[in-house]
């Protein structure tokens, strides 16, 4: 089914659906390492060791406009380039391995390979920011923020979005903006630093891993609490392309397994506000 850029003034609003999603208190929690292939990649995660009263975790906030719990989720997904992550999380929501369906893709550039899919997959296009020289397209940040509502969007899920999330956006969603990094944040982020800059900064370091990492988005780049990292191994005599392919690799897995975890409302928050993923198949893990 063919689809189409949507301006401002263009836009069909679907009804909305209500619920609040209810609270659920885990018990426990520790760090372990567990590796996953010693060629070239070892994952993080963390697992159940305290109680339940060093432990209290909180529940992002809800509100009247979200879906009921165990219904499918409304993802709005921000891509600037050929959307390759993008692809992987819609390929997941059809296969059902993720409970949620891509509603919107917002793009600053509108004949990108992203936007070309989404078109020719019937999902609504809408341009963000509003080009400087063309006045009559795109939307501004409080028009954005309205249509996100309007469509009933649960998450925003960025895949290689490069522009600044505005702190309309920010605010309108506190929680439920997440953001893939190619990187091992802390460490090789911020302004500047996107697509190839990131893999030739992580070898002229010297570093032995990379590998991506999700995490929340708050109004600057890169610097929102972690969600979730798997780390790639740094090969001798790597190139930059070489390791932003297997880079790549485990971004395409890693998304899709975290927007599955959104979906089924697993992302709980530590007292420290660390956020924490619960395991589908022991509530009592975390990782």
């Amino acid at each position: 089914m063919a689809s189409r850029v949507l301006f401002s003034s263009q836009l069909t609003f679907p009804q909305r659906e209500t619920s609040i999603a209810p609270p659920v208190t885990p018990s426990r929690n520790v760090l372990s390492f567990s590796y996953r292939s010693p060629a070239d990649r070892f994952a993080i995660r963390i697992r159940p060791l305290v109680k339940a009263a060093s432990f209290a975790p909180t529940v992002a906030e809800a509100d009247a406009s979200r879906d009921e719990p165990g219904s499918r989720k409304k993802l709005a997904v921000f891509v600037s380039g050929g959307g390759s992550n993008f692809k992987k999380i819609h390929e997941g929501c059809i296969r059902g391995s993720v409970k949620g369906d891509v509603v919107l893709l917002v793009t600053n550039k509108k004949d990108c390979g992203g936007a070309e899919y989404a078109k020719s997959n019937g999902i609504p296009v809408l341009i963000f920011p509003k080009p400087q020289r063309e006045s009559s397209d795109g939307l501004s940040p409080t028009e954005l923020v309205d249509v996100l509502r309007e469509y009933g969007v649960d998450f925003v899920l960025l895949a290689g979005y490069l522009k600044l999330i505005p702190v309309e956006l920010v605010k309108a969603f506190p929680k439920r903006i997440l953001n893939i990094h190619p990187a091992l944040l802390p460490a090789f982020g911020g302004k500047g630093l996107y697509g190839m800059r990131v893999h030739k900064a992580v070898l002229a370091s010297g570093a032995r891993y990379s590998g991506p990492t999700i995490h929340f988005v708050d109004e600057e780049y890169d610097t929102g609490r972690i969600l979730a990292q798997s780390a790639v191994r740094v090969v001798a005599n790597d190139t930059p392309e070489e390791l932003a392919k297997r880079v790549l690799d485990e971004e395409h897995k890693l998304y899709v397994e975290v927007v599955a975890a959104i979906c089924e409302e697993r992302i709980k928050w530590r007292e420290d506000g660390v956020p924490l993923i619960q395991s589908k198949d022991n509530p009592d893990e975390y990782y």
